[in-house]
């Protein structure tokens, strides 16, 4: 696929699956805010697991079919407060309330509706937050043919206006950087190519850069900066570069069986996970 090919394709629809956390809550401010960009239809989606009663007609569950009936319209009511509360009349907002699985129903729904990008809120502040809270969007992550944002903190004052793209800058993120370019060009702001070198995988800056200006010879980018930072360990570099440059998104390129051990090892990659406060786009290889 050519580079014109891919900017060709336009930004129409955007997911956000919702739980009415304050997490979801952020998701779906950041997704009103690009989708006055883009002019995209967004699509709220909240997803629940009733208890097998639901099918059995209530025998043996703690719900009865009235109790998960009226369960279902508390969770359209508190839907349609998402949607009067953060967009506004100029936003097309659908929504949709499905009995299925979250990880299976984002990956299902996500691909009924084309998305052509996914926000997801997520905590992952610990280790117990992590498996409950924050699987879902690692699952989306590393599954998602679709790009993903995540973010963790209130975008309230958000703006895209400079965007880190950290890799090791190999052949087989081309891909990934081609659906970056797509995304980008969506937006005025400013693109940071990011090589953080460690003393475990170090290389002079000289090497880092050539390797940088290699990879992108091929594409059309004219508003962006070259980098090489040195850090004790890949994602403090990522989260302290993006720090010093006051970035509003980190961009990563993921691998669909292995999440983002192509760049990082699994630990770094939930360190990352954890500590990068900044929302975190990410584009499957």
């Amino acid at each position: 696929m050519t580079l014109t090919l891919i900017l060709d394709i336009k930004m129409k629809t955007i997911l956000v699956p919702v739980d009415f956390s304050s997490r979801s809550e952020f998701a779906t401010k950041l997704a009103a805010k690009i989708a006055k960009t883009t002019n995209s239809k967004v699509y709220l989606l909240h997803l629940v697991e009733l208890p097998t009663g639901v099918i059995d007609m209530g025998t043996g569950s703690r719900l009865s079919i009235p109790e998960s009936m009226m369960y279902l319209r508390k969770v359209k009511e508190k839907i349609l407060e998402f949607k009067e509360r953060f967009f506004t009349d100029d936003h097309t907002v659908s929504y949709i309330i499905k009995l299925q699985n979250p990880h299976e129903g984002i990956k299902k729904y996500s691909q009924k509706i084309n998305a052509d990008l996914i926000i997801m809120g997520s905590q992952g502040v610990s280790d117990f937050e992590e498996m409950i809270i924050g699987s879902n969007a690692e699952k989306t992550v590393r599954t998602s043919t679709i790009p993903v944002i995540v973010v963790k903190t209130d975008p309230e004052n958000f703006s895209l206006n400079n965007i880190v793209f950290a890799s090791n800058f190999k052949e087989d993120n081309k891909k990934a950087f081609e659906k970056l370019i797509a995304f980008f060009n969506k937006f005025n702001c400013k693109l940071h190519l990011l090589k953080v070198n460690t003393i475990g995988q170090f290389e002079t800056t000289l090497a880092s850069k050539q390797k940088i200006e290699n990879f992108i010879s091929n594409f059309q980018v004219t508003n962006y900066t070259i980098n090489v930072y040195n850090d004790t360990s890949v994602e403090d570099g990522i989260i302290n570069f993006s720090n010093d440059i006051n970035a509003d998104l980190i961009a990563l390129s993921t691998h669909g069986r292995s999440g983002l051990s192509h760049l990082f090892n699994g630990s770094i990659a939930k360190s990352l996970s954890k500590n990068a406060l900044k929302p975190v786009i990410t584009f499957k290889i």
